[in-house]
């Protein structure tokens, strides 16, 4: 990023998450009700496992807002782990408590476990699986709910739905017709109300049942999201580096969401299979409207097929990401393993996990997609506090809708 700096620390059985967002202007509202509600909607999602039966997540806000309000300065954030409590002597910091708990040997296929150990020459591999662990996206929601009250104040939303879990899939007619009606304050209270996240319900309710067999086979699923950003403006990111293009600064954010294998960009993939003329976005003009919706230029786009962003830069039609989840690697069902100290072959280690975890993804993508678009306006506009990053907002608007 840019302009927006960010920080994360705490393991997943540890005292605390901690987040540090600096750059944010002064004079925003924020609560800490804005942060857990995104919380609790990260904690949701049929096929989670036992640690969100024990996690409750608040945050606290430690610094950078007074009397509800931003400062201008780094605003920094705090969830505590509630199963620290179980984990006070396998987990301190004092070395006193050195061999309280035995150590893990066993390296999980699939997870950072012995790629962590080897490179960082720990021989208890909880040393890696704690940090690597997706426990840490509790930290990222909580600052993406900072980003997103900011976009808010611009009136760009930010919105997310499962596609597919495992081997069940939505329709591409529903799944078009839903994408071209989505509104993010109207749609999401619906897809929210879903277990599954999933905005159809005869597809929600195999997926559930999908979900429930692999949970009784002692596996796990993966599957599919869409995160959707409506009201973004024309000309966030650019063409003139290949760091600065939007389209790549928003995949490296989904692809370090812990277990995301794959994103795409509009049609992404699918452009694969179809001619040039089947997939680009053709350019009407309509003129200035006194009706005209706030973020819409007089050029437009009656197909977006590009995702909302094109030679890397944003388009004023709603920004599209998409992104694959593999099946959490974590199984009841063990893999073969090697123990990293006898080297001797076993079956991994189990941590408790979920069966399935799409739903919350989807809610971090939200947050990824409201941290790299938040950074994108500021670097844009500019602005120490809001009030300045909305003249300058407001005057590029006006130009472009006059252009």
């Amino acid at each position: 990023m840019n302009i927006l700096k960010l920080i994360t620390a705490g393991e997943s059985h540890g005292k605390a998450l901690i987040g540090i967002i600096e750059k944010i202007p002064s004079g925003l509202g924020i609560s800490t009700d804005d942060i857990d509600a995104e919380l609790r909607r990260r904690q949701a999602g049929y096929g989670r496992g036992g640690r969100m039966k024990i996690e409750q997540d608040r945050a606290q806000i430690l610094s950078g807002v007074r009397w509800g309000k931003t400062l201008g300065s780094p605003i920094a954030l705090l969830v505590e782990n509630r199963d620290w409590d179980n984990w006070r002597e396998g987990m301190s910091e004092k070395s006193v408590h050195k061999g309280s708990i035995a150590p893990v040997t066993r390296p999980r296929p699939g997870h950072a476990d012995l790629c962590g150990a080897l490179k960082y020459n720990q021989q208890d591999i909880r040393n890696i699986l704690e940090r690597s662990s997706a426990r840490e996206t509790a930290m990222k929601v909580a600052l993406g709910a900072v980003a997103k009250k900011f976009l808010s104040q611009f009136l760009i939303h930010i919105g997310s739905y499962v596609t597919q879990i495992g081997g069940v899939r939505i329709s591409e007619v529903r799944l078009k017709e839903f994408r071209d009606a989505f509104v993010v304050s109207d749609s999401l209270e619906k897809i929210d109300a879903s277990p599954v996240r999933c905005p159809d319900e005869d597809t929600a309710h195999t997926m559930i049942a999908l979900i429930d067999k692999a949970a009784k086979d002692g596996d796990t699923l993966g599957g599919r999201f869409e995160v959707i950003a409506t009201g973004v403006p024309t000309g966030l990111g650019s063409h003139i580096q290949w760091d600065r293009r939007l389209d790549g600064i928003l995949s490296q954010a989904f692809m370090g969401i812990q277990a995301v294998k794959g994103v795409e960009i509009g049609d992404g993939f699918a452009y694969a299979d179809k001619f040039g003329s089947e997939v680009m976005d053709e350019i009407f003009y309509r003129g200035p409207k006194p009706d005209q919706a706030e973020n819409n230029t007089s050029f437009y786009r009656k197909t977006n097929h590009a995702g909302g962003i094109e030679g890397g830069m944003t388009n004023g039609m709603p920004v599209i990401i998409k992104a694959i989840m593999k099946p959490i690697p974590t199984l009841r069902k063990p893999l073969r393993s090697v123990d990293i100290v006898s080297k001797e072959p076993f079956e991994a280690a189990y941590e408790r996990s979920d069966t399935c975890a799409v739903p919350a993804a989807a809610v971090i993508g939200e947050a990824m997609a409201a941290l790299v678009i938040a950074d994108a306006v500021l670097e844009k506009f500019g602005g120490d506090s809001l009030d300045e990053t909305k003249r300058n907002y407001d005057s590029f608007m006006d130009y472009v809708k006059k252009f």
